[in-house]
């Protein structure tokens, strides 16, 4: 049922993907059918199940790719060992939010009640697992704190930043909002190292 992929599928996919999002918008998740996903996408019920076997499985395969693309996006501008200090943080160190922002249309969802199931606590998760497994952080001038409440601090508060940004329908550019985003991290952290655990 799962062959490998082929530009044709992964196109079918993204269709039904992309079905799915519009839907959810329009109608909520528990409200859309099979049915309304391969209208809305000009498919025949047969195409749809070639590929999922329900709208659940289409739902955690969307959420799967889209997180797994969040966490990719991260290491992008770090692929040196070294620590890069806090004031030498730029637009480019911040890929996760060209991310999120070039995916919008599916970062969205979060601002639904009933959208793709597990997508409220499954983001902020992500975002925990990429600080917790792919950084290595020093506190503003070495101040001993438990790294592991320092982190998870770090990470929900930047999950916190993008979530209202999502909510405000990005009223700040993708510019300001990075500049903002490096000034808090200058306020309590003076380096960080990606690790590169994949």
């Amino acid at each position: 049922m799962h062959a490998h992929p082929t530009p044709r599928k992964n196109r079918t996919k993204r269709h039904l993907q992309q079905a799915l999002i519009t839907l959810i918008k329009e109608k909520g998740f528990h409200s859309v059918s099979v049915k309304d996903i391969v209208q809305y996408a000009e498919y025949n019920r047969s195409t749809f199940y070639i590929h999922y076997q329900d709208k659940f499985e289409l739902a955690e395969d969307l959420l799967c790719e889209m997180l797994k693309g969040l966490e990719q996006s991260v290491g992008k501008p770090y692929r040196s060992i070294q620590a890069v200090h806090t004031d030498q943080l730029n637009k480019r160190s911040f890929q996760i939010i060209s991310y999120v922002y070039d995916n919008r249309n599916f970062f969205d969802l979060i601002n639904y009640q009933d959208t793709i199931p597990e997508l409220h606590t499954r983001f902020p998760q992500t975002i925990l697992k990429i600080y917790q497994e792919k950084f290595e952080f020093k506190t503003l001038h070495n101040l001993p704190v438990d790294m592991n409440y320092f982190t998870r601090y770090t990470a929900y508060g930047f999950y916190g930043l993008i979530s209202n940004w999502i909510n405000t329908g990005y009223e700040t550019s993708q510019e300001e909002f990075i500049d903002e985003v490096i000034k808090l991290s200058q306020t309590h952290m003076a380096s960080l190292r990606y690790l590169g655990v994949d």
